[in-house]
């Protein structure tokens, strides 16, 4: 991955704000974006359920955001790609009763070299990702999603 800087956060904030309309209704921020991986954020309020807790769905689409989000910056801010999910196995463990923290690891240097060859051969490929939900230093929800990229010249 090319150098993270608090820019290219930024850029990727405004993107998602821009094509991605639940962004702005979840009000979710880019909390990191660097060699770590991608954390994302969202506050409770607009996310909250019936039971005072985080919404399922709203943890399900953080997650989500943060695994296409770590792609997207991967693939030179997704210029020329399709970037979608493909599957997405998820695990709520304890019920999340604050800010919304979803965090994607760097994805596993054998697999990412196999998909970047694959995607320069085949013009499309597939990447496995994880992410989860933290609260309190605790994991609040668990998530492996599978994204298919599609070179746009290839469709």
């Amino acid at each position: 991955m090319s150098t993270m800087t608090g820019e290219r956060a930024e850029h990727l904030e405004r993107y998602m704000l821009a094509h991605i309309p639940l962004v702005a209704q979840m009000r979710v921020r880019v909390a990191s974006l660097d060699e770590k991986g991608l954390t994302l954020t969202a506050p409770l309020a607009p996310n909250i359920n019936h039971e005072r807790t985080a919404f399922g769905g709203s943890l399900a689409s953080l997650m989500t955001l943060a695994c296409w989000g770590y792609l997207w910056a991967l693939l030179d801010e997704g210029r020329g790609m399709r970037i979608v999910v493909k599957d997405a196995q998820l695990e709520y463990l304890r019920p999340v009763t604050g800010t919304l923290e979803a965090h994607c690891p760097p994805a596993d240097a054998e697999a990412l070299q196999k998909f970047r060859d694959t995607l320069a051969r085949r013009g499309k490929a597939q990447l496995g990702l994880k992410a989860a939900m933290q609260q309190d230093g605790a994991i609040a929800a668990r998530y492996a999603g599978s994204f298919a990229v599609i070179r746009e010249s290839a469709a």
